[in-house]
């Protein structure tokens, strides 16, 4: 394992364990940029910025289950295909397949850009589910190590 993917499985522990936001700011820059939903939200800048939409997405989020299907490295980034499974504070099951890019400055992230169909992820949300087209995204393992073993639910 390199660096950046320790930092990656590190950020992914924090978060699926515990949504515990110190944790995973201690593994950010104050120089941030983080595009959460990419072209349909502005960009968070810093850890103030981190911080405050973390602490208003554990509020939306419950269980989260987040899994790494593919990932692929350069000197300084990180690209990765998973899916994103949780609960809405009703009870209701999400899950989102994505892929994302996170920039390093060193041991930091320094940019991070969450690609995913918004549509899909709002249809989950209010209970829709993924279209059956979609099973094939969703029901792989994970990479040892990097995220939930165990496969999502179709």
């Amino acid at each position: 394992m390199t660096a950046k993917i320790d930092v990656l499985k590190a950020v992914i522990k924090h978060w699926s364990e515990r949504q515990d936001v110190d944790a995973v700011l201690e593994h950010l820059s104050d120089g941030l940029v983080w595009h959460f939903s990419a072209v349909t939200q502005p960009a968070v800048h810093g850890k103030a910025g981190a911080r405050k939409f973390l602490e208003g997405f554990k509020n939306r989020v419950k269980n989260p289950r987040w899994r790494i299907f593919r990932i692929a490295e350069t000197d300084d980034a990180l690209f990765v295909e998973g899916a994103d499974e949780f609960e809405t504070p009703d009870g209701t099951t999400v899950v989102i397949p994505y892929m994302g890019i996170l920039d390093f400055d060193g041991d930091l992230i320094i940019g991070w850009r969450d690609y995913f169909d918004r549509g899909i992820a709002d249809d989950g949300v209010a209970g829709k589910g993924l279209p059956d087209h979609a099973a094939d995204l969703i029901s792989r393992e994970a990479l040892p190590g990097l995220g939930a073993p165990e496969k999502v639910a179709a």
